[in-house]
C-alpha cells in the first residue's frame, strides 16, 4: 500500500496497549541515504492556548506500528516506553 504524507496526516494514531488516542501524524523522519521512513512524529499538545509552550513531541518508530488502516494507525507501545521516547526525542534532533 502506498501512502502520501497528505493522506498519513489524516490518520489518527491509537495505542492498542492502553487505547489512548495520541493524535495525528504531523511529520516524518527519514534517512536521506537509504530513503527509508524511520519514524512518525506527533507534535505535543499546546499548553493553555500555546502561551506556556507545548508538551513533548511523540516519536513513533516504524517498528512500533502494528497496522496502517484507512482512518487510523495502530501502534503497540507500553506507556513507559512512550514516555522514554518523548524525553529522548529532542536529544535525537541534536545528533
Amino acid at each position: 500500500m502506498k501512502c502520501t504524507l497528505a493522506s498519513l496526516r489524516n490518520k489518527e494514531i491509537i495505542n492498542i496497549k492502553n487505547g489512548a488516542r495520541l493524535g495525528y501524524i504531523d511529520d516524518l523522519e527519514f534517512d536521506t541515504e537509504t530513503s527509508e521512513v524511520k519514524s512518525f512524529i506527533v507534535y505535543g499538545r499546546s499548553r493553555f492556548f500555546g502561551l506556556f509552550g507545548r508538551e513533548d513531541d511523540i516519536v513513533i518508530t516504524c517498528g512500533d506500528i502494528e497496522i496502517i488502516g484507512v482512518d487510523t494507525v495502530l501502534i503497540a507501545v507500553d506507556e513507559a516506553e512512550l514516555a522514554k521516547k518523548q524525553s529522548n526525542s529532542f536529544k535525537n534532533l541534536l545528533k
